[in-house]
């Protein structure tokens, strides 16, 4: 029986606690970007403020909740602190950490120290790291998951969802993998990232695992900074009105960033054109 994607992404059940959105999307061969819902409970207006968060966070990334709160009040919104706090946890940005951290730590799982203190990174594959960002679209969300390679600044991999689960972030590690493999791996503390399914990944393939201390806001900084550009370049400028337009923009942007955009710190290379000489 073949299904229309309407017909397939009405199946989708996204408070099914047994089986992933991730899973189903790929039990009935829909594309994660295919589906897209708005999360219960979340209004158009609350999506807005969300939005208006996401920019002032990008811009300053060391402001927390109050900060925050005193910055939308001078672009004239009526808000109060507490509910700025409880969007920024919603998306996923902790009100009193220096930096965006997508998901707070599982402390039932081992986090491993921070290795690229003091190192000096000097060819491809030596280090790469990972992040979570919040993608703003017009009514609505996603969620980008990216990783990278130190020396070059190449984008390796990256992939989206709707949900803040590990299956995105193993896809994207999974295809990373069949790129190359690094020797230091460096994340934050994210439930995502910390999983036993994630650092089993990587110590399967003898790779170190580096993990941000605890409210450092650049232990991770050149993802960091891809973040910024991303946003500043393209996200902010085109207001993707779907998941499928953003997920066509973030394609055209990473080709862009990797194979076009010079890095004064390359010399005025592009990432491509260090990772793969």
């Amino acid at each position: 029986m073949n299904l229309s994607v309407d017909e397939m992404r009405n199946l989708i059940e996204p408070d099914n606690r047994i089986i992933s959105i991730n899973k189903q999307c790929s039990l009935l061969n829909l594309s994660r970007s295919s589906w897209y819902y708005q999360p219960k409970g979340i209004s158009l207006d609350q999506i807005e403020l969300m939005h208006k968060i996401d920019r002032i966070y990008t811009k300053y990334p060391f402001y927390g909740s109050p900060r925050i709160t005193a910055a939308l009040h001078r672009e004239g919104e009526k808000v109060n602190h507490k509910r700025i706090e409880r969007l920024m946890k919603m998306m996923g940005i902790m009100a009193i950490m220096p930096k965006k951290n997508i998901s707070k730590p599982d402390k039932s799982h081992l986090i491993y120290p921070y290795l690229l203190k003091g190192i000096k990174i000097s060819a491809n594959n030596h280090v790469w790291s990972t992040d979570i960002t919040y993608i703003p679209i017009h009514s609505g969300f996603i969620y980008l998951v990216a990783i990278m390679d130190w020396f070059s600044r190449y984008v390796i991999s990256w992939e989206i969802s709707n949900t803040l689960d590990v299956y995105f972030c193993l896809e994207a590690l999974d295809k990373a993998l069949r790129t190359g493999k690094p020797e230091i791996f460096n994340s934050d503390q994210g439930s995502q990232f910390t999983s036993l399914s994630y650092t089993g990944k990587l110590l399967e393939h003898e790779i170190k695992i580096s993990m941000d201390s605890k409210g450092r806001a650049y232990d991770n900084i050149f993802i960091e900074r891809l973040w910024r550009n991303l946003k500043y370049e393209d996200i902010y400028l085109r207001d993707y009105q779907s998941v499928r337009e953003a997920v066509l923009g973030i394609q055209n942007y990473f080709h862009f960033y990797n194979f076009q955009r010079p890095h004064q710190a390359l010399n005025y290379a592009t990432p491509a054109e260090v990772y793969f000489r």
